[in-house]
């Protein structure tokens, strides 16, 4: 086991940030309470790698939970922000950036016409789930348990013991009436999906999900199942959102509907739209999107939606991706993990993966999970066991045993074998 890093900058501004913030952080899971110690305070990213306060670099397999596919300060999203701060960092009135990343997202996501420009997913979702109850003139919401579509009040519930249940609060603060317009299910149980539509379908305004669930473990699900979703949902006049914060323009430029066969009715975006900053987008045919405030009477609006640095980065970003050559190499990094981590040989380790997208999983009995109550107790637990030794080996993981693992354009083959073998040497132990 390699010898744990010094941390005396990092354990010192800690303490100070608890005096400051709850916790000392703000987004929980970067307090390191699952797994222990100091949580590591980043001063610099290149590339592939970060370096934190007291001068450790680390290969970053995190990369801000995924929005820095191009990898860390990449030249040209960095020239581009730099460019546009220039000439001002907000106006509050319309500009052209907000044009070039909208024909980029709409050139990715046809036969879509529309795009509203936000701040984050969470914003994105919610303005989505809005237009859907416009255009649907319905109450409900179905999602499933182990999707996360941000912190907005009615999809903050769980599922509870039974096929199917109105939801429960998931936090303090949610109020009952809140929650109660939330229906949940469990993944991949088209039975219960059945069920649900046969007694709630008529009275459902929309379906959310994530077409591949990665904020929970990676859920892989079939495409039979997501095009079962899609005919239920057309039959009972149900809008399908899918969530795609994280998949998309992750596997290609276009949706992660594309490769499942199965067209929604609505996308919400985030991260890699923003290239780093922070950019959210919902996206949709022109009749539903022109039910947005000034057109329609759905009211979104927001000082700092479709500010023009952030939206220089988005701009740079997918401009970077508009070739193909980055989701080529990322592809060929995740084979070359894929055939590594083989090669060990291992009974207690498997990595699902789609492009550059892994989840280290470390139970090797039974059939990978596909809903949140599969997941291994064991195998969350050996997780947070072993991460304070990838840190000192100069790997730095999301510290979370539930979330996934990127991997970018800056990163090498040599890199995602290292990670393999560090996951293979974690398995083994």
């Amino acid at each position: 086991m390699p010898t744990a890093r010094s941390s005396t900058q990092s354990d010192a501004l800690f303490a100070r940030a608890q005096q400051l913030m709850p916790a000392g952080v703000n987004s929980p899971v970067r307090a390191f309470r699952k797994v222990g110690g100091t949580p590591v305070f980043m001063a610099k990213g290149e590339g592939a790698f970060v370096t934190d306060v007291d001068g450790h670099r680390y290969v970053d397999y995190c990369l801000a939970w995924g929005p820095l596919i191009l990898g860390h300060a990449h030249p040209a999203v960095v020239e581009a922000v730099t460019r546009t701060a220039r000439d001002g960092l907000a106006f509050g009135t319309c500009h052209r950036n907000e044009q070039r990343l909208a024909e980029l997202v709409l050139a990715a996501y046809a036969p879509f016409e529309r795009v509203r420009f936000v701040v984050s997913g969470t914003e994105a979702v919610l303005t989505a789930v809005r237009l859907a109850r416009a255009h649907t003139k319905r109450r409900l919401i179905l999602k499933f348990a182990g999707c996360y579509h941000g912190h907005g009040d009615q999809l903050l519930v769980k599922a509870g013991s039974g096929v199917v249940t109105f939801g429960l609060a998931d936090s303090e603060g949610v109020t009952v009436q809140a929650a109660q317009e939330t229906l949940v299910l469990n993944l991949g149980d088209l039975p219960a999906l059945e069920a649900l539509f046969a007694k709630h379908g008529n009275d459902l305004a929309a379906v959310i999900l994530e077409p591949l669930p990665a904020n929970n473990g990676l859920l892989l699900q079939k495409p039979e199942y997501l095009k079962a979703l899609r005919a239920l949902t057309e039959k009972h006049g149900t809008l399908l959102i899918f969530d795609e914060v994280i998949s998309g323009f992750r596997f290609g430029n276009h949706g992660y509907g594309k490769l499942v066969g199965v067209q929604p009715d609505l996308v919400t975006l985030g991260k890699i739209v923003g290239g780093g900053l922070p950019v959210g987008a919902v996206t949709g045919k022109k009749d539903i999107l022109d039910r947005l405030a000034p057109l329609g009477g759905v009211y979104q609006a927001g000082t700092m939606a479709g500010n023009p640095v952030a939206l220089a980065a988005g701009i740079a970003t997918l401009e970077a991706l508009s070739d193909g050559k980055v989701h080529a190499h990322l592809e060929s990094l995740g084979k070359a993990f894929d055939e590594r981590l083989a090669s060990k040989k291992s009974s207690a380790l498997r990595a699902p993966r789609v492009g550059g997208l892994l989840w280290p999983y470390f139970d090797g009995k039974g059939p990978l999970p596909v809903e949140a109550a599969e997941i291994s107790s064991a195998a969350v637990e050996r997780y947070h066991h072993a991460y304070r030794g990838w840190l000192a080996e100069g790997l730095y993981l999301p510290p979370s045993a539930y979330e996934v693992s990127f991997l970018s354009a800056a990163h090498t083959v040599a890199q995602v074998q290292a990670l393999a073998d560090a996951l293979a040497q974690t398995a083994g132990a």
